[in-house]
């Protein structure tokens, strides 16, 4: 008797941002060059991107960010890449074999190209794309939407397509972060809370403003409602009370703030640097950090958030400062992508905790 197999109907395709090939200095160049002259990033038209990439920040900052990113390679590679890797073997267990997984990196390699590829004529009924950043921002999640419309649009037969543009508030997702965080609360009796994220231009929030204006004014990203609830800022403040009331911290002993500027416009603030010399004018001297805009540990949370950022706060005095890491493969992680995927699909999902 001949044993039969499901025919996979979904395609799952995961995507995160991209690392250079190597830490040496011309990969990092290409992988500046590629990430830097993307539209939806530095929104400037092209020929003044153009100049300032290729001629400005390509050949000056390569060299630097080169020596960076040897300090966070692994025997691996980059864990970025390693644990992108590792999530795409492990999604595809958990889900089964009527799913494909497949990851790629929306700059460098594996690229989007080569994760579709994987996915093109198997007879998928839908491919579901999941970029891996927990809050939507046109310079990520609405990047890699781009670029995925961009290539399956070119094939003859295309799946229907679901885009996921943000899982902040998925509750396991929440619960991941809360649970590594709780292991280090645990350890220590830390005085102040920061969750800091990626910066973006202003210009960039104020392009997606649906409020009339009210954008980035006091108080307008402290409650999640109908005009603001697909700002990058807003959502990073809703993100940073779901994990504070799953930890327990009170508002004042948390602060919300952004990191990894670059150039002179104005970014959203509270910048991050400004947030730990303010603490230390209140002398506060033990700080637990989280990075909830990175779901794998990268050049931006190890090197920048991890030592740069204490470095900083034991110059003012500080005295105690941990980064809780990304959850890369931690299970838990694991079950929110494939609770989301089976939310996509419409399909029950088990008992999550509340946020």
């Amino acid at each position: 008797m001949t044993k039969t197999t499901n025919q996979p109907k979904t395609g799952v395709l995961i995507v995160n941002l991209g690392t250079p090939d190597s830490p040496n200095t011309p990969d990092v160049r290409k992988y500046l060059r590629e990430f830097l002259m993307d539209a939806r990033v530095i929104d400037i038209p092209f020929m003044a991107r153009f100049a300032l990439v290729n001629f400005i920040i390509a050949p000056f900052r390569a060299p630097k960010s080169a020596k960076i990113y040897q300090k966070v390679w692994e025997e691996r590679g980059s864990p970025l890449k390693f644990y992108s890797q590792d999530l795409e073997v492990l999604l595809q267990a958990a889900l089964g074999d009527e799913y494909i997984v497949s990851m790629g990196m929306r700059y460098q390699s594996p690229s989007i190209e080569q994760a579709l590829s994987k996915l093109k004529d198997k007879g998928l009924e839908q491919i579901i794309v999941v970029p891996l950043f927990p809050q939507y921002a046109s310079a990520t999640s609405g990047s890699v939407h781009e670029k995925v419309m961009q290539l399956i649009g070119q094939w003859q037969i295309i799946p229907d397509l679901k885009l996921v543009s943000s899982f902040f508030e998925n509750p396991l997702f929440v619960e991941a972060f809360a649970e590594l965080g709780r292991r280090y609360k645990a350890e220590y009796n830390y005085e102040h809370y920061l969750f800091t994220y990626h910066g973006l231009p202003e210009r960039q929030i104020h392009k997606g403003d649906m409020s009339g204006g009210k954008c980035l004014t006091n108080g307008c990203c402290d409650t999640l409602h109908a005009k603001n609830k697909l700002c990058y800022r807003a959502q990073c403040f809703a993100t940073s009370r779901f994990l504070a009331e799953k930890l327990g911290i009170a508002p004042e002993n948390y602060t919300v703030s952004f990191q990894s500027r670059l150039g002179k416009d104005p970014w959203i603030q509270p910048y991050t640097e400004d947030v730990i010399h303010q603490l230390r004018d209140k002398n506060i001297k033990s700080v637990l950090a989280f990075s909830p805009s990175f779901v794998a540990d990268c050049l931006e949370t190890t090197i920048e958030v991890g030592e740069e950022y204490r470095e900083v706060f034991e110059h003012r005095g500080g005295e105690h400062w941990r980064l809780v890491e990304s959850l890369n493969v931690q299970p838990l992680w694991v079950e929110t992508l494939k609770s989301i995927v089976f939310q996509y699909e419409n399909k029950p999902v088990a008992a999550q905790p509340t946020i």
